[in-house]
């Protein structure tokens, strides 16, 4: 399972960062829902509400779910619309469980998972009505690519909406979220095996890293570069999620 360590190796010596996130996923599959909570400190699926609530109501027949991982988002919008999902994820690990999740839920029929990359979608342009991502951006290579590939699916007038752990701007909650993904995580994986280990020390400096290099405005601004209007965006829970959502431009 690979480390912080192994991560900086990768990026030296040039790998996709989707190769490593693969890695570093593959063991988590079984728990990974858990995982999904334990770092938001239960407050992933409120998150994960105020993200659907901006593309629910605009009935969507056709959704794909990029990241989708086990299938949480995505069995989330056929409860709650009458469409078809499309589920992408990189982790074939991730997928497998994810159609356990599906079959559990008796949605077989309504959701596809497929094995691919948010970098190069394997669908035509305009295909889609709706779409969400989840926790993505850190893994690709180049955000603003990925975001005018995601903005390419979908069709005119169509609403994208994401979820993405934020640094908390107030000093004060900044200072405890530090202590949090530094100490806390870490530790609390250690209990939970080696793989746990290193996604909890891995997760607090990645996600500083990626809004130090990307913070709110300039994603806001790489959305708007994609093709996409009315982009705004909440940040949640004292700043640790951050959700984004617009529309695609005519």
């Amino acid at each position: 399972m690979p480390s912080v360590r192994d991560a900086r190796r990768e990026r030296e010596r040039g790998r996709e960062p989707h190769d490593f996130a693969q890695r570093l996923f593959t063991g988590l599959p079984r728990r990974y829902d858990v995982l999904e909570d334990v770092l938001s400190l239960g407050q992933n699926r409120r998150w994960r509400r105020e993200m659907l609530d901006h593309v629910v109501p605009a009935d969507p027949a056709q959704i794909l779910d990029v990241a989708t991982g086990t299938a949480g988002v995505a069995l989330e919008l056929v409860a709650q619309t009458a469409g078809r999902v499309v589920g992408v994820d990189v982790t074939d690990a991730m997928l497998r469980r994810g159609q356990v999740n599906v079959a559990r839920a008796d949605a077989p029929d309504r959701v596809q998972l497929v094995l691919g990359t948010a970098e190069r979608l394997p669908f035509p342009d305009a295909t889609f009505d709706a779409l969400t991502f989840t926790y993505l951006l850190r893994y690709v290579s180049d955000p603003r690519d990925t975001l005018r590939e995601l903005a390419r699916v979908l069709k005119p007038g169509a609403p994208m909406a994401s979820l993405e752990f934020h640094v908390p701007p107030n000093p004060f909650w900044r200072f405890w979220w530090w202590v949090y993904t530094r100490g806390v995580l870490p530790a609390a994986g250690a209990l939970a095996g080696r793989a746990w280990f290193d996604v909890g020390r891995f997760l607090g400096p990645n996600i500083s890293a990626h809004h130090r290099a990307h913070p709110v405005a300039a994603t806001l601004a790489a959305w708007r570069d994609a093709g996409m209007e009315g982009v705004d965006a909440r940040l949640m829970s004292l700043g640790g999620g951050v959700v984004m959502w617009g529309t695609r431009r005519d």
